[in-house]
């Protein structure tokens, strides 16, 4: 018998003159970038809130907190990587991630290959299980408004041996 877990992440990040936008761990041409103390990659911290939701390990916020210095500037996709190796730690293998990124600009359709790609190969996933779309905020809200940026993501794992292994 095998046991599935389902974990929901979501994050926002401000945008920003002079910050680089990064999705996915794939560098976009932008003239504004998302700020925050890591490398604020809004994608990559929704997937690792989803993988550490799905096995009930808290959030990234308790594992990378923004008030250590030892995370600025960070790389978001070792985030992901922490976050895959304590599902593992915990029986635990990842099937398979649904992610969307709100944003009005720059249309980001032309990187959805190298998005996924660059997250199948962190997360150690056949291409064919990792999923992200693109959607604006038509213009309403902070993200609408040209303001900041949103990315949801769903993760699923599973243990084998049921849910009192």
């Amino acid at each position: 018998m095998s046991e599935f877990r389902t974990g929901l992440g979501w994050d926002a990040h401000r945008l920003a003159p002079g910050r680089k936008l990064l999705l996915g761990g794939v560098e976009i041409a932008s003239e504004m970038g998302l700020d925050g103390h890591s490398d604020a990659d809004v994608l990559s911290h929704a997937i690792t809130d989803a993988l550490l939701g799905a096995a009930a390990l808290g959030d990234i916020g308790q594992h990378f907190p923004d008030t250590d210095p030892r995370w600025s500037g960070a790389e978001s996709l070792q985030f992901l990587r922490h976050a895959l190796d304590l599902a593992a730690a915990a029986g635990f293998t990842l099937v398979n991630v649904d992610c969307t990124v709100i944003l009005e600009r720059p249309k980001l359709k032309d990187y959805r290959l190298a998005i996924r790609e660059k997250l199948a190969a962190t997360l150690a996933l056949p291409l064919e299980r990792v999923s992200v779309k693109f959607k604006t905020a038509e213009r309403l809200g902070p993200v609408g408004e040209g303001r900041s940026a949103e990315a949801q993501a769903v993760a699923t794992l599973c243990r084998s041996g049921g849910p009192d292994r």
